[in-house]
């Protein structure tokens, strides 16, 4: 089956407040756009921000809504951190949750540590556009990812409409 990764836009918005304030190199966010141009997909948008539920919510919202991005993934602030407050934000601006993604990470991550039960973060729905919550680690962010990818192109493919029946889907695998 072709790659159908190659025609989606992508925007990857990292939170950090020492980032943000140039304290600290972000790291995952680089990765993660190697890792989904490597998939094919237009990295069309990047920004990092503070971990402030407002901001990144704003964020969010402008690109599904005015830059139509097909996926944004956030990296960071899904932790129990006072300030970690991206599943928040998240759960403000889409209107379906998906909580199987959310599920595939952290089981994906529990293969690796134990500490993975601590993380928050989810997937939903705004629009057509689909919204993933990564770690802020580049390790855990790229373990998250390469967790989901082999499923993210049916589902926003899904999300946009498409008709094709799973089970078809199956068939030309």
């Amino acid at each position: 089956m072709p790659n159908k990764l190659s025609s989606y836009t992508c925007g990857i918005l990292t939170l950090s407040d020492k980032g943000s304030r140039g304290e600290r190199q972000d790291t995952s966010g680089p990765l993660l756009k190697e890792l989904l141009t490597a998939q094919g997909f237009a990295v069309t948008a990047y920004q990092m921000l503070p971990d402030q539920e407002e901001m990144i919510a704003a964020t969010l919202i402008a690109w599904a809504d005015e830059e139509q991005l097909d996926l944004i993934v956030t990296t960071g602030g899904t932790g129990v951190s006072p300030s970690d407050r991206t599943p928040e934000a998240t759960r403000q601006v889409i209107e379906r949750e998906i909580p199987g993604i959310g599920e595939a990470m952290r089981l994906a991550s529990l293969a690796k540590t134990s500490q993975a039960v601590w993380s928050r973060g989810l997937a939903g729905i705004r629009g057509q556009c689909l919204i993933i919550n990564l770690p802020g680690s580049a390790k855990a962010a790229k373990e998250n990812l390469e967790a989901v990818l082999p499923v993210l192109a049916h589902g926003i493919d899904k999300i946009q409409g498409s008709t094709v029946d799973c089970a078809d889907l199956l068939k030309q695998t």
